[in-house]
């Protein structure tokens, strides 16, 4: 079934957009969860949050892809969730890839306050503009790393790299970033 008329489902209140959208895009999402927060269970819970919010959503909101609007919604619960945890389920997932770039943007706040949003936006410009200027394989690479927390593993094995030079890699584009958010006079 098409997002348009899994959508429609929801419009239409009816509870079984809930399963369509779980059959559909329940794995992917759950795979991202998992790779974020490190725990399956943890997992399963924020992939079960995600139904709910989207039911909660849906309408008024009409995404164009659901699987882009239900990743992101997975995404954001992941991350409130394991900034949640307490200091004994450090490690791992998010904590790692924030270590990662923390290197390069060591000045930009953490989350956001209400008087910082125009700065954020602006900093999303100037990211995405970085994103658009790196080769394809590259900015797929950086996303799927560190907006999807992909490990460094199943990148490599999926690039026919070994870990170590895609970690090499990585830094090389964390200091491009780096020296381009210098550039655009982004402290950092």
């Amino acid at each position: 079934m098409g997002d348009g008329a899994i959508v429609d489902l929801f419009w239409a209140r009816d509870p079984s957009a809930l399963t369509v959208a779980q059959d559909q895009y329940g794995n992917t999402c759950r795979t991202l969860a998992a790779q974020l927060l490190g725990s399956p269970e943890d997992a399963e819970e924020c992939l079960n949050d995600a139904l709910h919010r989207l039911w909660d959503t849906i309408p008024p909101k009409r995404p164009e892809s659901l699987l882009g609007y239900l990743r992101k919604i997975v995404r954001n619960l992941a991350i409130d969730r394991w900034r949640g945890q307490t200091a004994a389920r450090r490690g791992g997932g998010l904590q790692d890839l924030a270590l990662e770039l923390e290197e390069c943007c060591t000045g930009l706040p953490r989350v956001p306050s209400a008087e910082d949003v125009l700065e954020a936006k602006e900093l999303g410009k100037v990211l995405e503009r970085w994103l658009d200027s790196l080769s394809k394989e590259d900015r797929i690479l950086f996303v799927r790393r560190y907006w999807y927390g992909d490990g460094l593993d199943a990148l490599a094995k999926q690039r026919g790299q070994t870990a170590n030079a895609l970690s090499q890699k990585l830094y090389r584009l964390r200091g491009r970033l780096r020296k381009y958010l210098e550039r655009e006079g982004i402290a950092i």
